[in-house]
């Protein structure tokens, strides 16, 4: 079985459109649709119908569907363990952007701790990525912001962490100016949820997915802005910023995302284990202190 034909099914399932499928993974339709055709060749039986309406799954291309991603996680896992030098296993964890700088470098050192035997490769991402990757099998484990529900994915909270408001110009909600705030997009829910709370400023020209460039701004160009609890400190402290004290928190939950093929192995349970105290309730981490 050819790993492209598979990579194409799963990626046309997604989409639903030739040309698309075409567009994101930079070959012509034709290739698709002959990749389509082989495929159905081998399997000896039709995936998909193509009509006016667009292109559905059949009955049988959504029987495949399952096993064809097991395929894909299957072939990558392999790939990735003829690669590993000297027999090592290594687990390759996605981490959101905005954890990077978060006791970053106290979480490596659990899990060195609890497995010292393990290489760990680490990578940070976006939370839509790194759940693709996870179908894949291209990463292992994912800390993230938003899941992406998904029937091979198994997602789990572990914590929470707060963005506060801080200004250069004010310290007072009803005194923060539209022309000059940038909205947060930190994570998929985040924009709904500051709507909610501040309608008047929804409307802003500017807005930053990453509180380190969030952060950035608000040293060059100054205004006002959402950033992590730990950057609005260091913003207070160091002069740079005002706390906006009456403006309220918003909350972002942390989340562990595994392919339900490793849920139960040891590794990922000790992982879990790890995070859950790093960034739980009763854990070290100042991360989640509980907002109101």
């Amino acid at each position: 079985m050819q790993i492209d034909l598979i990579e194409t099914f799963l990626d046309l399932c997604e989409t639903r459109s030739f040309n698309r499928t075409a567009d994101r993974m930079g070959i012509t339709q034709s290739t698709v649709s002959g990749r389509i055709r082989a495929l159905e060749k081998t399997l000896g039986h039709r995936l998909f119908v193509r009509s006016r309406a667009g292109t559905e799954l059949t009955t049988e291309g959504l029987r495949f569907a399952p096993h064809a991603r097991g395929l894909l996680h299957g072939w990558t896992e392999a790939r990735h363990a003829m690669g590993d030098s000297a027999g090592a296993v290594t687990i390759r964890i996605g981490i959101q952007h905005d954890l990077v700088n978060l006791h970053f470098s106290e979480l490596i050192g659990d899990f060195r701790a609890a497995m010292p035997d393990t290489a760990f490769f680490f990578e940070a991402d976006y939370s839509a990525q790194m759940c693709a990757d996870l179908t894949s099998g291209n990463e292992d484990f994912a800390i993230l912001f938003s899941p992406r529900y998904h029937p091979d994915l198994y997602f789990e909270t572990i914590g929470e962490i707060a963005y506060l408001m801080v200004s250069t110009e004010t310290g007072r909600l009803a005194e923060v100016r539209r022309e000059t705030y940038i909205l947060p997009h930190f994570s998929d829910a985040i924009p709904h949820l500051h709507a909610a709370l501040h309608p008047r400023l929804a409307t802003a020209s500017l807005s930053i997915g990453q509180n380190a460039a969030m952060v950035a701004l608000l040293g060059s160009l100054g205004g006002t802005a959402y950033v992590l609890r730990q950057s609005a400190d260091e913003l207070v402290r160091d002069g740079t910023c005002r706390l906006v004290a009456d403006a309220p928190p918003i909350p972002q939950p942390i989340f562990a995302g595994i392919h339900v093929r490793n849920r139960h192995r040891s590794a990922h349970r000790r992982l879990l284990q790890i995070l859950r105290a790093r960034f739980g309730p009763s854990g070290p981490s100042l991360a989640r202190r509980r907002v109101g």
